[in-house]
Order: structure tokens, then C-alpha cells, then sequence
């Protein structure tokens, strides 16, 4: 059987139990075939749809025409919405489904292709020597709330249709490499829906259910919740309900604190849930209105149309589409060893190891599912009471006082002479410093008021990838008032590294 033929669609069969603990849902699997080709062709348009405008458009609705044409579905192949899942999914492959979370961090952290914010850090962390969960927590990854996993997180729910409980442990384990907190809810949320369209047509009601996977006191519940309201108030006003929460979350982002730009998993969740509500179950209004909240705008329409695939089915897409899909569905993804079709049978296949381990059954033509009630995780909080305060460049703040050899290069301080250091002051509870990851970078050590505490080292050249903006060491929880942090370089480095270069860009101060 080959989803991209026409398939002759069998009757959904619904069987309720009198015990709700005991509900069960019986599919024919050509009906859940179609269902999982439809997530993944969704993730596919949805992403290609978004990519011109990502992060072009900062803080604002996009009003501007979007230059996009069903070819382009073609490039989906390149983009990391898609492959660096993939690369969790090859995990399985390999070592099972209940591999260790350090063993997906390691096949995560050795993949040859670019990693950004969240990712990155989890990527040097485990370089570093810093595992799951530790690797995606804040005091190890100032990006901890980002978008990162809830981008990754849909092949999760695509395997447990019916099954919250089984994603949610996944999310949990899987999330905690790069995220924390809000970050990795973003993924559970995003699981969570998956799991629910398999089962439920009402995109209301996927959402409250999938909400359900969330503890209540957390941000990220929160939002979901503000957009479920907006939506009851105003169904008909999608900007509306884009503006209420631009005035309410907009400047919650940590990790762009003080910028137009908003990376935050909570936010740019909020938008999939919009595009959802208002899409009104329309494939191509469902893409358009996430996609014009802005910000992550590929990624955004790139779940949301993927959930809506799931609910409608593959072959409820139009013709010009399903033309490029199927031309391109043995087309691999960069970086994997993954086609179309692969992720699509690969994806049932675990379906039918999880139903079975979860109490179900899988026969020739039908899988049965025991159905599993949603469970929150536990409650977490990345950054609680934290405030922004200011940003400064360091070569020119006032107190900053470099001693050695430090030399400028672009408002960058930079040396690689031993003992060489720099200190400034500052009045806050906490404080980010970025600087270089370089392929030449080498070590340092950290003092905040006089005490060491931590060895930081400025190599990166993993994915012949450099970062030159890196959030290289942050402290937060201080006592209030004035501070002083200082930096000493060691003159060391790593046997790979090229040199023993530090360098430093500007810090966030926070109150």
C-alpha cells in the first residue's frame, strides 16, 4: 500500500466503554496512514510557506504579500523543523525507543549541520561534558524557554495518537536536552495536539485537551489560555487576539531581552494555536494567519498546518499540493538518512509498538487504542522573577577594566594571553555575558565578587558552524545591589581548538 496513491478511505470507528479509564478508538490503518501523511505533508507546505519571512518581521503583523508557490514545498528537505527531528527519530532506529536521553543528545550533538540558541547550547554542553536534564537547564542554558524543542516535537505526538501519557514521558525526557520549563512544555504542548487530532475534529477542543499535558501555574498554560479566551470574545478578529497578546507577552522573552525579537516557545506557541483557531479548519488560512503573527513564522505554520494535516488527512490537501509531494516523497532530507515516505511508515510502525505496549491491539487492517488519559507534567520554572534592566556593550562601559593585552576588534574585547583579565561592575540580581564561540576559542575563569565560579571555554566549531554573539556565561538569584564579575583567560584550550582566544561582545543586567 503507497500513501500517495489514492486511497479508499474506511469508516473511523469510535467504541466508548462504559468506564471513561477504559475508552478505546479503533482505526482502519489506510484512515491513519492518511492522517500521518497529512502531518507530515502539513509540516512540509507549512514551513515552506513561513521561510521567506522568518524573523523578518519583529513584534508586527505581516502585511505584506507572501512570495510562495507549491514548488517551493521542494525545499522543505533543507529545513531544520524537519531534519533535526528526523535525527531523534534515527535514535530509535537505532538504539530503540526508550534510549537514554544522553544517547539522543549525543546523535543531536555530533549531527554535521548548523544549531542555533537552544540547540547550540545543548550541542556544547554535551562537548562540555554536561548531560540530560542539566543541559537544558537555565543554570547551563540561558535559552532555556526557547522555541527549540517545540519546533522537534511533533513526530512525538504523531506516535501516540490517543496516548498523552506516553508523550509526555518522551517530552520530558527528550525536551529536557535543550529546554526547561516553558521550553520543553512547547514541545509537550505541541505533542499533546498531535495526539488529540488523530481522535478529535473540534480544533477547540484539541487544544483544551492538549492543554491538559500542562501544569496550570506555568506561563506557557497561561498564554494558551489567554488565546483560548481572546478567541471566545472575538472569533471573527485574529489581529485582535495577535495584539491582546503582543500587549501582554510580547516582552517576556529572555533570550531576547531587550530586542525586538521574540524566540520564546510560550509566544510563538500562542501564534500555532491562533493560526489553528482562526484557520477554521481551511489548510491555507490555517498557514497564512500563523505564519503573519511574525516572528518564528516558518516554524509556527509549520506545527500548526501539521496538526491540521493530521485531523484532515492527506488527501484533503489541494491537488498542486499532493503533485509536489509525491514527486518529491523519496527525496532525502539533508543530514538524514529520511525520506517522506520513510517518516510516514516509520511513524505508523512505532504507532503500532506503542498501542501495543500501552494495551491496545494492532491486527492486518485496524489498530484498537486504549486511550490514556492526560496527565500534567511537573510544574517548572526557568527564570521566575527575573527582570530586564538594560543592555550595555562592554568596551564601553565606564567601569569595564581590561588588564593585559586586550585588543579591539569590531566592539569586541579580545586576548589570548594568560592572565589577561577584564572586570566590570554592575547593580542587578543577574547578568548575561556573551562573547565568541569560536573554532580558536580557549578557556576562562569566572569570578562574581571576588569568588571563582566556573571554567568557561569559548570553543564551538561543530557543524562548521561559529557563533560570535554567544551567551558565554550567565549568573543570576544575586543578592540586590552592586556586583562586580571578572574574567581571567587561562591561555588553555581543548585539543581541538585552534587557539586560546576569549572574546566578549556586551551583557545583559537584570533587577
Amino acid at each position: 500500500m503507497k500513501i500517495f496513491r489514492l486511497l479508499p478511505l474506511c469508516l473511523l470507528l469510535f467504541v466508548s466503554c462504559n468506564n471513561e479509564k477504559d475508552r478505546t478508538i479503533t482505526l482502519d490503518k489506510s484512515v491513519l496512514l492518511d492522517k500521518i501523511a497529512g502531518g507530515w505533508a502539513g509540516k512540509m507546505v507549512g514551513v515552506t510557506y513561513g521561510a521567506p519571512t522568518e524573523f523578518k518581521y519583529l513584534g508586527k503583523i505581516i502585511e505584506d504579500s507572501i512570495p510562495w508557490e507549491p514548488k517551493k514545498i521542494e525545499n522543505a528537505k533543507w529545513e531544520d523543523d524537519l531534519y533535526v527531528q528526523m535525527t531523534l527519530m534515527d535514535v530509535m532506529d537505532r538504539k530503540g525507543r526508550n534510549a537514554d536521553a544522553k544517547v539522543f543528545q549525543e546523535f543531536f550533538a555530533n549531527s554535521g549541520y548548523k544549531l542555533w540558541h537552544a540547540n547550540a547550547q545543548a550541542r556544547k554542553n554535551y562537548h562540555d561534558s554536561i548531560f540530560p536534564p542539566m543541559s537544558g537547564h537555565p543554570d547551563y542554558n540561558f535559552h532555556a524557554d526557547d522555541i527549540d524543542f517545540q519546533i522537534e516535537a511533533d513526530f512525538i505526538g504523531m506516535m501516540c495518537p490517543g496516548l498523552p501519557q506516553l508523550a509526555n514521558q518522551w517530552s520530558d525526557k527528550i525536551g529536557h536536552i535543550m529546554n526547561y520549563g516553558d521550553g520543553v512544555y512547547g514541545g509537550a504542548f505541541v505533542a499533546a495536539l498531535y495526539t488529540e487530532a488523530y481522535l478529535e475534529n473540534d480544533i477547540c477542543k484539541i487544544i483544551t485537551k492538549a492543554l491538559q499535558s500542562l501544569p496550570a501555574e506555568s506561563d506557557y498554560y497561561k498564554i494558551i489560555q489567554d488565546v483560548l479566551s481572546f478567541y471566545k470574545e472575538n472569533p471573527n478578529d485574529w489581529k485582535a487576539a495577535w495584539q491582546k497578546l503582543q500587549d501582554k507577552w510580547e516582552n517576556t522573552d529572555i533570550c531576547g531581552v531587550g530586542v525586538p525579537f521574540n524566540i520564546d516557545a510560550k509566544l510563538n506557541g500562542a501564534y500555532i494555536a491562533l493560526g489553528l483557531l482562526y484557520g477554521e479548519g481551511d489548510i491555507n488560512k490555517t498557514m497564512d494567519i500563523a505564519t503573519r503573527c511574525g516572528h518564528d513564522s516558518d516554524c509556527n505554520p509549520s506545527t500548526a498546518l501539521g496538526v491540521l494535516g493530521v485531523v484532515k488527512g492527506y488527501h484533503s490537501f489541494p491537488d498542486a499540493y499532493k503533485e509536489v509531494l509525491s514527486n518529491v516523497k523519496d527525496t532525502l532530507f539533508v543530514h538524514t538518512n529520511y525520506t517522506l515516505e520513510k517518516a510516514i511508515y516509520k511513524t505508523l510502525a512505532y504507532i503500532e509498538k506503542n498501542v501495543t505496549d500501552c494495551g491496545g491491539k494492532v491486527s492486518e487492517e485496524c489498530i484498537e487504542f486504549k486511550l490514556q488519559e492526560s496527565r500534567p507534567l511537573a510544574f517548572e520554572a526557568s527564570f521566575p522573577n527575573l527582570v530586564f534592566d538594560k543592555r550595555i556593550a562592554i568596551p564601553k562601559e565606564s567601569s569595564c577594566v581590561p588588564q593585559g593585552k586586550w585588543e579591539m576588534q569590531n566592539n569586541v574585547l579580545f586576548s589570548d594571553q594568560a592572565g589577561d583579565e577584564i572586570s566590570f561592575e554592575f547593580e542587578g540580581s543577574g547578568i548575561a555575558l556573551y562573547g565568541w564561540w569560536i573554532r580558536n576559542g580557549g578557556k576562562a575563569d569566572v569570578y562574581v565578587d571576588g569568588v571563582w565560579k566556573r571554567t568557561i571555554d569559548c570553543y564551538y566549531n561543530y557543524g562548521k558552524h561559529e557563533h560570535k554573539n554567544a551567551n558565554i556565561y550567565h549568573i543570576l538569584n544575586l543578592g540586590k545591589g552592586k556586583h562586580q564579575i571578572k574574567l581571567v583567560v587561562r591561555g588553555e584550550k581543548r585539543p581541538e581548538s585552534e587557539g586560546c582566544v576569549i572574546g566578549i561582545t556586551e551583557a545583559v543586567i537584570f533587577k
